[in-house]
């Protein structure tokens, strides 16, 4: 079997188009074509066809060898979904891929940040090479892979605490007689720096001849305002001033005017949670009708300046240097696998300093206190009463500006509750019904809290106007993981009402 070359060509070209409203005809018009290949996987399927098994678990600071493939080969298609207590996995697992028997690997990032969704967290979009759906459970990507000889993909659990029960993965790829001589290997490099340093931030840096092909940029805000006002900047084949220079941080993620989130085949906003200290955002931007191609080296850098306010409204300036924290993943194609010899940030310096609090450990009172139930990973309230409550007490030992978060289980015997936090509400009552059974993360946004105790309450407002009528009677509310965040233990963090003009100048 041979690789045909014009085959290749529209592989690069094209990738995966799910995205569209319409798949590109130049695809689909490859389909009549003989397929030129033998097709290959490597799952976590059951050795034993008849039992249902199917994953694998990691335990703390082991590796899971998802396949070790003897090539030529292309690596076309990714897949996984997780099962653990670890409420931030896609920072704890990272994913690595090494290509022809190298020591190091040519694809190194955390696994929720390669898939285009950062810090961690739970977000669903669609693009035309990768996609995340399952309320931020299930990923795929599309980006083809080539190798000569030999490709070797691994995930790493550098959690010490938490284990990766159920590991479940796809791990899809082409095997062919031979590959053409100067096709190019993919890579994939994450970087961060927490809190962005003065100057420039570099997204890649790297020498040899290739094209880049995507950015995704995830932003941990540390201030009130907007973060978006940096260019971006290419340097090709050593340049000393960059021949693609941009005007905006959302412009060149082809957005306008500030963030929403929105998705589009190469473009868009998987994860935006507004314009305040502790909330989170992730972009993603693919160079696949636009590669940017080098001959010897390419650097690619973003400003990372914006407008900041006070707690007053106190205007401080609409281009001023931010120390946010900022982490990206490159992706790009180069003609020889370069490895990533830098280690990735250890997994206590790319999470934020969350406090998870889980709900064996902490003071839970339930009104009736009927339908209880709790386990190390949250608690379940199915009673009968549309008025009911449960109070979930917690301890700060530390006075500062706390982000109160929780997974809700959003369900179909889920009810509306009104969160309330030391009896004051916390916005508007939440509708918990849905035609499964998901946890979604909420954003109880930002409070003051002195030392002592606090108490985190959900009071019953009666059946969802969207519960079917052949569900139980019941008013349910899951609650799982209360988790805390310190903005003050967050480096780069400073509070803004302590801001003057005469300080930023």
């Amino acid at each position: 079997m041979r690789y045909a070359p014009s085959f290749l060509l529209l592989l690069c070209m094209f990738g995966h188009t799910a995205a569209r409203s319409q798949v590109d005809d130049a695809l689909l018009e490859t389909l009549v074509l003989p397929q030129e290949y033998e097709a290959r996987r490597e799952s976590s399927s059951n050795e034993d066809l008849h039992r249902n098994g199917d994953a694998e678990p990691i335990n703390p600071g082991e590796t899971l060898v998802l396949g070790e493939l003897q090539g030529p080969g292309i690596i076309t298609h990714i897949w996984n979904t997780v099962g653990t207590p670890d409420p931030f996995y896609g920072r704890s697992l990272v994913l690595r891929i090494y290509y022809d028997g190298n020591e190091h690997p040519s694809v190194q990032a955390p696994l929720g940040d390669f898939f285009g969704v950062g810090h961690g967290a739970y977000a669903d979009y669609t693009s035309a090479v990768s996609a995340v759906s399952s309320q931020g459970r299930a990923r795929n990507c599309y980006w083809k892979m080539p190798f000569q000889r030999s490709a070797k993909v691994t995930v790493t659990n550098e959690s010490k605490d938490y284990k990766i029960d159920s590991f479940y993965y796809y791990l899809d790829w082409r095997k062919y007689d031979s590959l053409p001589s100067d096709i190019q290997y993919f890579h994939a490099e994450y970087r961060q720096d927490f809190p962005a340093k003065p100057g420039d931030y570099t997204i890649l840096e790297t020498t040899g001849k290739g094209h880049y092909v995507g950015t995704v940029q995830s932003v941990h805000q540390m201030e009130i305002g907007w973060f978006g006002e940096g260019d971006d900047r290419f340097y090709i084949d050593g340049e000393s001033e960059p021949s693609l220079r941009g005007t905006g941080t959302e412009d060149y993620f082809n957005d306008a005017w500030g963030y929403r989130e929105f998705a589009t085949p190469y473009y868009g906003v998987s994860l935006f949670e507004g314009y305040f200290p502790g909330d989170r955002v992730t972009t993603y931007r693919w160079h696949i009708p636009d590669p940017i191609p080098f001959e010897r080296s390419l650097k690619v850098t973003i400003e990372h300046k914006g407008s900041i306010f006070t707690d007053t409204t106190e205007f401080l300036g609409q281009f001023i240097e931010r120390e946010d924290w900022v982490s990206t993943v490159a992706y790009w194609y180069q003609d020889e696998p370069r490895e990533i010899t830098e280690p990735i940030a250890r997994l206590g310096d790319r999470l934020a300093p969350y406090r998870i609090l889980e709900m064996t450990g902490l003071n839970v009172k339930a009104s009736p206190d009927r339908g209880l139930t709790k386990e190390r990973t949250g608690l379940s309230y199915m009673p009968m009463n549309p008025n009911a409550r449960v109070d979930i007490e917690f301890v700060i030992s530390e006075a500062g500006r706390y982000q109160i978060n929780a997974f809700l289980m959003h369900a179909f015997y889920g009810s509306v509750y009104q969160p309330l936090l030391n009896n004051e509400p916390l916005g508007p009552p939440i509708d918990l019904n849905y035609s499964g059974a998901d946890p979604i993360w909420h954003n109880f946004d930002l409070h003051k809290l002195s030392p002592g105790k606090h108490t985190l309450s959900f009071v019953g407002k009666g059946k969802s106007p969207h519960q079917r009528s052949a569900a139980p009677t019941v008013y349910g509310i899951g609650v799982s993981n209360l988790i805390l965040l310190r903005m003050e233990d967050m480096p780069g963090y400073q509070a803004s009402m302590e801001r003057t003009l005469d300080e930023r100048n």
